[in-house]
């Protein structure tokens, strides 16, 4: 008796297995289609007439996502321009994405000049203070980069990523005795 059920307990897994498998790319390509509908709304809207820094700003985030850095340059620079660009945090958060577009091509310089300028306008952001410590140790400026991650720190204590990144560079800093 228990060998005939064996192969039904084997096949209900498998069904089972397959059915959540099925369920998460069905979410999947629900999100890849609400994204790429997203993407082709904007751009149509964009190609047509002149779009808010919003806008910009968001079609500049999906074309991140999508690895299309030049392009998410482009995007975040007319966000910078348009004139309806609202409070600094606002203007940090471009600048910082800005940044980050051109640290995925590996132009930190100029990515260090975009997180800074993030800073200049919202001092209390961690997320650009990271990202500036990142391109810091791309360059291979270690001092800087701590200084960088313990300002995150300072802000928000609880920043794993400033944690993580703050102890392996003081290991790597501070020789040992």
């Amino acid at each position: 008796m228990q060998e005939t059920w064996l192969p039904v307990i084997y096949l209900s897994i498998l069904v089972a297995l397959l059915g959540v498998a099925g369920w998460f790319l069905f979410r999947q390509i629900i999100r890849t289609r609400r994204t790429e509908t997203k993407l082709s709304r904007l751009q149509n809207k964009l190609n047509k007439e002149k779009g808010t820094a919003k806008e910009h700003y968001e079609l500049g985030s999906i074309l991140l996502d999508k690895r299309l850095y030049s392009q998410a340059i482009s995007q975040f620079q007319k966000a910078l321009k348009a004139k309806d660009l609202e409070g600094e945090e606002n203007t940090a958060l471009i600048y910082n994405a800005l940044g980050f577009a051109y640290a995925a091509q590996e132009q930190f310089d100029l990515a260090v000049r975009q997180y800074k300028e993030a800073l200049d306008r919202f001092p209390n952001y961690p997320t650009a203070l990271n990202n500036l410590g990142f391109a810091y140790e791309k360059k291979q400026l270690m001092p800087q980069a701590l200084e960088s991650y313990e300002q995150a720190l300072k802000i928000e204590p609880n920043n794993s990523i400033a944690k993580r990144r703050s102890e392996s560079l003081r290991k790597r800093l501070v020789p040992s005795s």
